[in-house]
């Protein structure tokens, strides 16, 4: 304990060291200016000292507050008061405000997951798994199918994919960090290539400039997606070769042999057992997630204005999944309530115990989201996307036919410093569409690069909110997620880059995609031998 402690204190210490060098190097260079760290380098200091803190010190509060209140300083030029007051009103205030809507849609799903369990719907359907589902590799890929199938947005992918396959990967003892990525490698990858999603329709607000429609430069897009396909692919040849690598192997390990599902992570393993009805179907599981799915579409499409006139892709384009996720789950949890009471297998005592329930299984993502919320507003304040766009104007002059692997890079670094991949389309769309010519099929590479890039770094980052949420949705502990995907999302990472590479002067995606399955199936291969040698 004695040894950890001294360890996150010597970490601090560093970190305070090379941000206080980097800031009086800067200074040195910029004394007149009114904020002397807009548009530089330091404007990607605080996430990066965030995400390196909580690595380190695996706790990842007090990382991501000394993030926030570091950017804080930086955007104050060191005046403490206007310092705390970027803290509290452009960070945490304006985390709170801008995310209220997805704060509401976590504790009325948490709710319904905790009425659910109640009425012993995920008992029986824990039940029908043994007896259905035989193998780990069963359920690992019917974990997988599930995750692919809810495409509509990520959000929503990451918790209902976890409240419904939980019972069942624990009876197969799938460790909770392995649940945790089967969740998040399919939440963000498939809804990037799901032209009916939330994701379509981010990308359609910042298409214009381009010579395409937002639809119709996203659906061009998706074959050249290498990381998010070839994730996919990554995911069924673990599964199918049964081997884990890195930090995973451990987790595996110790779930198959001795039954422990969390390795470390204490907090999130003491869930207390509550009684259940043993009356519980699986229909009871099945309907209100049915009943969630529908409305939650309906919410969306509502929103986006297509029960006032507009086409079905037009809404999907203009939609909030704030606004409509939150008033979709709404409605459902009030239909699942009635039905289970219909039922007369829950009372409304006992129904309405389940909302606080809700809001506390939900309290440790609410926590994170509303930091690295915080973090990404404090981080704008200090002019990253200015600061990665003259970056990448520099770079498009003598490096044409490489642009398309640079941007995959850029877009993983700016994706994992900040914790979103929406920033950083936002940003990145509108640089790539001004490099190159609105007629070349580079255009759509570079868009697809783009993409790819901001979902794999979301994917790496600990600060993500589909990180956070995928952690979320699987009880597992949040750097326990991190550091045993993180070898995973590196490998499909490094094989996107070579893909973008080769995607630069071959322009065929039916040369291209067969062999980035080849390599992705290739390398492994080479990993299973290389990890089974050295075991």
């Amino acid at each position: 304990m004695k040894k950890k402690t001294i360890g996150n204190i010597i970490a601090f210490l560093i970190t305070a060291i090379i941000v206080v060098l980097c800031s009086v190097f800067i200074k040195t260079k910029m004394a007149d200016a009114p904020n002397m760290y807009f548009s530089t380098f330091v404007a990607l200091l605080p996430p990066l000292v965030a995400i390196a803190l909580a690595l380190i010190t695996k706790e990842v509060y007090s990382s991501l507050f000394t993030g926030i209140l570091l950017g804080g300083l930086f955007a104050s030029n060191w005046k403490i008061v206007p310092a705390l007051d970027a803290v509290v009103n452009d960070g945490i205030i304006g985390a709170v405000a801008g995310t209220a809507g997805i704060f509401m849609f976590l504790v009325i799903l948490g709710g319904m997951v905790a009425l659910i369990n109640k009425a012993g719907g995920s008992a029986a359907f824990g039940r029908w798994a043994k007896t259905h589902i035989k193998s780990r590799a069963g359920a690992a890929v019917a974990t997988f199918v599930l995750g692919v199938l809810i495409f509509i947005d990520d959000y929503f992918n990451c918790l209902t994919v976890g409240s419904v396959m939980l019972p069942v990967t624990d009876s197969h003892r799938i460790s909770r960090a392995k649940l945790s990525y089967l969740i998040d490698a399919t939440a963000a990858p498939i809804c990037m290539i799901a032209p009916v999603s939330s994701w379509a329709a981010a990308v359609s607000e910042f298409a214009e400039g381009t010579g395409y429609s937002g639809i119709e430069l996203f659906i061009r897009a998706i074959p050249y997606n290498f990381y998010s396909l070839l994730t996919f692919v990554f995911i069924l040849g673990i599964i199918f070769m049964k081997f884990d690598f890195g930090p995973m192997k451990l987790h595996e390990k110790n779930a198959i042999e001795n039954g422990d599902l969390f390795t470390s992570g204490e907090e999130a393993e003491k869930v207390e057992a509550e009684e259940v009805n043993p009356k519980g179907k699986v229909i009871d599981l099945i309907l209100p997630v049915v009943v969630l799915v529908v409305i939650c579409i309906l919410a969306l499409l509502y929103v986006g204005g297509y029960f006032a006139g507009d086409d079905f892709i037009t809404a999907f384009g203009n939609t909030d999944a704030t606004v409509g996720l939150p008033w979709g789950a709404l409605v459902a949890f009030v239909l699942t309530v009635i039905y289970l009471m219909a039922r007369k297998i829950i009372s409304f005592k006992d129904a309405m115990d389940c909302i606080p329930k809700g809001f506390i299984a939900m309290v440790p993502a609410i926590l994170i989201l509303t930091f690295a919320t915080s973090l990404k507003n404090i981080t704008g304040l200090l002019g990253a996307d200015v600061f990665v766009g003259d970056l990448m104007n520099s770079a498009a002059a003598g490096l044409a036919n490489f642009l398309p692997a640079i941007i995959f890079v850029v877009a993983c670094i700016l994706a994992f410093s900040t914790g979103t991949s929406w920033g950083t389309f936002g940003i990145l769309i509108p640089i790539v569409a001004a490099i190159f010519p609105a007629d070349s099929n580079l255009l759509i590479i570079g868009m697809s690069a783009c993409l790819a890039g901001a979902v794999c770094g979301d994917h790496c980052s600990p600060i993500s909110d589909t990180t956070i949420m995928s952690s979320a949705g699987a009880q597992c502990n949040h750097l326990n997620h991190v550091s045993t995907q993180l070898p995973y999302a590196i490998t499909v990472a490094a094989i996107s880059f070579v893909m973008y590479l080769l995607a630069a002067f071959v322009q065929n995606v039916y040369i291209l995609l067969p062999i980035g399955v080849v390599l992705t199936v290739l390398t492994l291969f080479i990993i299973k031998v290389a990890t089974t040698k050295k075991a």
